[in-house]
C-alpha cells in the first residue's frame, strides 16, 4: 500500500517550504520513524519521519524544489516484512537544471544511477541537494556503486564538447604608451546555488532593520583581566561540579540583565503609537549553524545562574550545528548578543533583529597599551558595541548601557551583589 509523504506544518505563518537533502532514494528501505528528507523554510531545518516501515516507492519533489505545506512529495511504499521491491529501470539521460525565481540556468547533462546503484553519502547529499540535482540521478563510483561527494562534484561541472573548440584569435599588439592587462588563466566557472528560506529571511530582515529602525551605534572598551583571572581560577571546579566550561559569554549575559534592568528603553519595542517595556529579559545568542548564523533565545535570562546560561548556550551550539533547533527556540527575543570576536573582528557595527531594539556585538580580545593610574601597562581589551533604534533609545541612555557593561565585566563581583 502507498502511503503519501506530505509536507508537515512547520510553524505558524509558513506555507511555502524548500525540500532539502533526501536522505532516502527510490527503492531504498526505511524504517518506521526515520529521516526520510529535509524540509527548509525560513525559520528552521526539520526532518519529516518515515510513517511507517517500508520502501521509497516515488520522489515527487527534488532537493532544491519549492513545495507548500500539505503537499505530496512523494510516496512510500509499506512493507510490513521489509523487503525493498526491485528498482525501477534507469531513465534516459536528462539534462539537470537549478531553478530561480526568474527562469532556469542549465547546469550540465547528468546520467542516472544505474539500477545496482548504492547510497549516497550525507556529503555528497548536500551538495547535490544546493545544486538542486536529484540524487539518484548521479552514478556512484564508491565502494559497492556509493555516490560520493567527487561524484557530486563532477555532476556539478558542465559537459565537455566533443567538438575542439576554436582556435583563439591573435591578439592585437597593445597601443605604445598603454597598459596591458593581464587575463586570469585557470577555472573560471561560474556555479548558481539557489538561496536557501533561512538565508532569504536572514536577507529580508537586515533590510526590514535598515529600512524602518533608526539605527545607530556607539562603541566603549573594556579590561578583560579581571573576568579572565576569575574564570582561571574557578574554571576547573566549575567543570567538575557543572559539567560545562566557563566561558565569557555568561558574564556578558549577566551583564547585559544588569544594564537592560537599569536601560529598560534598549529591552523594549516600538509598537506605534505605543513602546512596549518588558519586565523581562529573553535574550538571543547569535550562533553558527548548519545553514548559517541563527539566534536561539534565553527565555528569562534574568533568572538563569551562569551555569544554566552556560549549559543553554553549548546545547544550542550543538543542535545549531546539526540544524536541530525548533521553531520557538528562535522567535521572541527581547535583545540580542552577538560575538563576532571568535571570528577574529576587531570592531563592527550589528544590525537590530527587528522588532527588538538594540544588539550588543563582542570582539576580539587583544593585549594594547592602555594608562592606569598615570602609567602606561598592558592589558586584554575587547571593543563592545551596541547598536540600537533610535526611535526608542537616546544617545546617553545608550552610553548608560554600555557604561554599566563595562563596569559590571570590568569588576565581576557587581554580577554577584546585583550592584
Amino acid at each position: 500500500m502507498a502511503i503519501e509523504l506530505k509536507v508537515p506544518e512547520v510553524g505558524e505563518s509558513i506555507t511555502e517550504v524548500m525540500i532539502g537533502a533526501w536522505k532516502k532514494g527510490v527503492g531504498e528501505q526505511v524504517q518506521a520513524d526515520e529521516s526520510v528528507v529535509e524540509i527548509e523554510s525560513d525559520k528552521a531545518t526539520v526532518e519529516l519521519p518515515a510513517p511507517a516501515a517500508g520502501v521509497i516507492k516515488e520522489i515527487l519533489k527534488q532537493a532544491g524544489e519549492q513545495a507548500v505545506v500539505g503537499e505530496v512529495i512523494g510516496y512510500l511504499e509499506a512493507s510490513a516484512a521489509g523487503v525493498a521491491p526491485p528498482p525501477a529501470e534507469p531513465a534516459a539521460p536528462q539534462s539537470v537544471s537549478v531553478r530561480h525565481r526568474e527562469g532556469s540556468t542549465m547546469i550540465g547533462s547528468v546520467q542516472p544511477a544505474t539500477a545496482g546503484a548504492g547510497p549516497v553519502m550525507p556529503a555528497a547529499a548536500r551538495v547535490l541537494g544546493e545544486a538542486g540535482i536529484p540524487p539518484q540521478t548521479v552514478a556512484g563510483t564508491g565502494p559497492g556503486g556509493r555516490v560520493t561527494k567527487a561524484d557530486a562534484t563532477a555532476a556539478l561541472r558542465p559537459p565537455v564538447a566533443a567538438a575542439m573548440p576554436p582556435a583563439p584569435m591573435p591578439a592585437a599588439p597593445p597601443v605604445p604608451g598603454s597598459a596591458v592587462t593581464a587575463v586570469a588563466a585557470g577555472d573560471r566557472t561560474e556555479r548558481p546555488v539557489l538561496m536557501s528560506p533561512i538565508r532569504r529571511r536572514i536577507a529580508e530582515r537586515l533590510v526590514e532593520a535598515q529600512h524602518e529602525a533608526a539605527l545607530l551605534t556607539t562603541f566603549n572598551e573594556v579590561d578583560m583581566s579581571a573576568v579572565m583571572s576569575l574564570r582561571k581560577k574557578f574554571k576547573d571546579r566549575f567543570a567538575d561540579r557543572h559539567g560545562v566550561k566557563l566561558g565569557f559569554m555568561s558574564f556578558f549575559v549577566r551583564a547585559a540583565v544588569e544594564a537592560l534592568r537599569e536601560v529598560p528603553q534598549v529591552n523594549a519595542e516600538f509598537r506605534d503609537p505605543h513602546i512596549v517595556y518588558r519586565d523581562y529579559c529573553d535574550i538571543g545568542i547569535a550562533v553558527g549553524g548548519g545553514k548559517g548564523l541563527v539566534v536561539p533565545v534565553l527565555r528569562n535570562a534574568e533568572q538563569m545562574n551562569f551555569a544554566e546560561i552556560e549549559q543553554a548556550i553549548g546545547e544550542f551550539a550543538r543542535r545549531a550545528a546539526d540544524n536541530k533547533l525548533k521553531l520557538e527556540e528562535l522567535q521572541g527575543g527581547t535583545f540580542t548578543i552577538s560575538n563576532g570576536g571568535v571570528y577574529g573582528s576587531m570592531m563592527s557595527t550589528p544590525i537590530i533583529n527587528p522588532p527588538q531594539s538594540g544588539i550588543l556585538g563582542l570582539h576580539a580580545i587583544q593585549d594594547r597599551p592602555v594608562a592606569v593610574d598615570g602609567q602606561v601597562v598592558i592589558r586584554p581589551m575587547m571593543y563592545i558595541a551596541l547598536s540600537y533604534d533610535h526611535r526608542l533609545v537616546d544617545g546617553r541612555e545608550a552610553v548608560t548601557f554600555l557604561k554599566r557593561i563595562k563596569d559590571t565585566i570590568e569588576d565581576p563581583s557587581r554580577l554577584m551583589l546585583e550592584c
